[in-house]
């Protein structure tokens, strides 16, 4: 499944009625839209091999419930649907996880809009592996962090400001100390308001004795949007 995220302002303004006067506050900036048809196009792009693929998501208006959460139903022309709840500040998707060591689909909560810089939040994935003929219980700590906020980015041409850069760092406990092994990771959403995500890198390098190198080098880029 891409790991296409969503965003559009909601224009909501609240009347406070004071002094025979009314004052109206903007609601925040969201990073993510429901609205039935609108449309991104992203390019995907592998690094390693140069190879390109461009798939287009579509918002369909349906729903589906999971966790206790209920989440849009996103079409994309390059593999099954997608789905996505955006809860107060916090934004969830289900992102599958493909590695030598790890095949996985689960829920991700991949943006925190009322974090400031440097602000963090993380995510356990247990799992196991086999090493030598003995299954060895693993856990896969995804930790977001809050990179860079109101940041101006170019992608593909197009300039976006007030741009917020997630960047999420792997990190795997419970190897026995006997296996040496190596885990690098480079990972960076950026999310502009109305638009939603508007590219991401992704560079992840994992070997391990007994398991097959895991290599990603890829970048995803916004190539165009139908916000309706």
């Amino acid at each position: 499944m891409k790991k296409i995220l969503w965003g559009l302002l909601l224009p909501a303004f609240l009347g406070i009625a004071s002094c025979k006067k009314e004052s109206n506050t903007p609601s925040p900036v969201k990073f993510m839209s429901f609205a039935a048809g609108n449309e991104w196009v992203y390019k995907s792009t592998d690094n390693s091999s140069g190879a390109t693929q461009t798939d287009t998501v579509k918002a369909t208006g349906n729903d589906s419930a999971a966790n206790g959460r209920i989440y849009k139903v996103y079409s994309n022309t390059g593999g099954p649907n997608e789905y996505y709840n955006n809860t107060g500040s916090d934004y969830y998707t289900f992102r599958s996880l493909h590695t030598s060591f790890i095949d996985t689909s689960l829920e991700v909560l991949y943006l925190k809009d009322d974090l400031a810089v440097n602000g963090t939040w993380p995510q356990n994935v247990a799992f196991s592996v086999e090493f030598f003929g003995t299954q060895i219980p693993l856990v896969l700590t995804l930790t977001n962090k809050i990179a860079q906020k109101g940041i101006t980015k170019v992608v593909n041409g197009e300039t976006y400001n007030n741009v917020t850069d997630v960047q999420t760092v792997l990190t795997v406990t419970g190897v026995p100390a006997l296996v040496t092994y190596s885990l690098a990771s480079d990972i960076h959403y950026y999310y502009a308001p109305k638009i939603g995500q508007i590219e991401n890198k992704t560079l992840i390098n994992f070997s391990a004795a007994g398991l097959s190198p895991t290599t990603v080098n890829q970048k995803m880029e916004l190539q165009s949007s139908t916000i309706l």
